[in-house]
């Protein structure tokens, strides 16, 4: 009789940990949300499609985060991106590939872009940059990889229950964006998922909302030494995020003493209740001619402070060209800060 009861038990308590499951499911389907980056500037491309091409030649870049370590299988957000300047063209070209991942049956997004901008100079001091993104969105969903009841148990004699079939999700999607900067001053926005991709499993009307990004800054201080580049940098920035009835900002400080990189900037909304102080974030890096690695954590200083563990960022820009000396072909650059 006990053995009956513990099977009948073991069964409704999957059945409950599977509905569970499908509501997750379900939720999911209703309300989509990107994945963000602290060190936003040191993945450009992801940005913006302006930045596409926004280096003296080539451009590889490799950016990770890691958020909320101590809640298992949680956000792993992984980007990979590619450009390269067209000088003769006064243009840019990119790819960027990015793939984020959450919980034990790795609810995925994986998204490839080709990125294309074009650099419009208005006068001595003042450029404006459009770029567009066009990019192959996929959902995925490895139910099989959750972890039922009946395999908590020690005879592993209890029934499975299957879930009903449903079908990943693949769609097509666009973004555009206008960056405006002379030599100190930079700033612009983006429009993301302009075509609205799917979002559901089970071919419920639910897409993903169109996402807007602000952005922008200034360097307030710079220093060199016998006309080379800067040794010295101090620069203030700022990323506003909105998407559905979602809002974030990032505001701060990037400082630079070739060749290090310090940063410390704090996100949320002051004195929005409902999107209040999320978290204080820190960066050190190094910098030289042609490599640039970044270290960020965020330290959580919302409610979630005792259970999530804040979140960890590690971002490497690789940059370089084919030109010979004396061919080297100097191109505008952006003042973005150091990275």
């Amino acid at each position: 009789m006990n053995s009956q009861i513990n099977l009948i038990g073991s069964i409704l308590l999957k059945r409950i940990k599977y509905s569970l499951i499908v509501s997750c499911v379900m939720f999911i389907d209703s309300f989509g949300q990107d994945p963000t980056f602290s060190q936003f500037y040191a993945n450009p491309l992801y940005l913006a499609p302006s930045f596409a091409g926004a280096t003296e030649e080539y451009r590889f870049a490799l950016n990770y985060r890691n958020q909320w370590p101590a809640v298992p299988g949680v956000f792993h957000t992984y980007s990979i991106s590619f450009d390269k300047a067209l000088l003769n063209f006064n243009s840019g070209i990119g790819v960027l590939a990015t793939y984020d991942v959450a919980g034990s049956g790795e609810l995925s997004t994986t998204n490839i872009g080709l990125l294309y901008s074009y650099d419009f100079r208005i006068n001595d001091d003042w450029h404006i940059r459009p770029g567009v993104n066009f990019k192959f969105t996929y959902l995925g969903l490895d139910i099989y990889k959750l972890v039922f009841a009946s395999q908590m148990t020690g005879s592993g004699t209890v029934p499975s229950v299957y879930p009903p079939p449903f079908s990943k999700v693949a769609d097509v999607d666009f973004a555009t964006s206008a960056l405006v900067y002379n030599d100190r001053f930079w700033g612009g926005f983006t429009l993301d998922h302009l075509l609205n991709p799917k979002q559901s499993f089970y071919g419920n009307e639910s897409t993903l909302p169109v996402k807007l990004n602000v952005f922008g800054g200034i360097q307030i201080l710079r220093k060199t030494r016998l006309r080379q580049t800067y040794q010295e940098v101090l620069s203030v920035a700022l990323n506003f995020q909105k998407q559905a009835d979602f809002y974030q900002t990032d505001i701060g400080l990037y400082y630079y003493r070739d060749p290090l990189i310090f940063g410390l900037w704090y996100r949320g909304i002051p004195f929005v209740t409902s999107q209040a102080g999320d978290a204080v974030i820190g960066l050190i890096g190094i910098k030289t001619k042609q490599l640039h690695i970044g270290y960020s954590y965020d330290f959580t200083i919302s409610n979630l402070i005792s259970s999530t563990s804040g979140a960890h960022e590690i971002s490497l820009v690789y940059e370089f060209n084919s030109f010979s000396i004396g061919q080297r072909t100097k191109i505008r650059a952006i003042p973005c800060p150091e990275f």
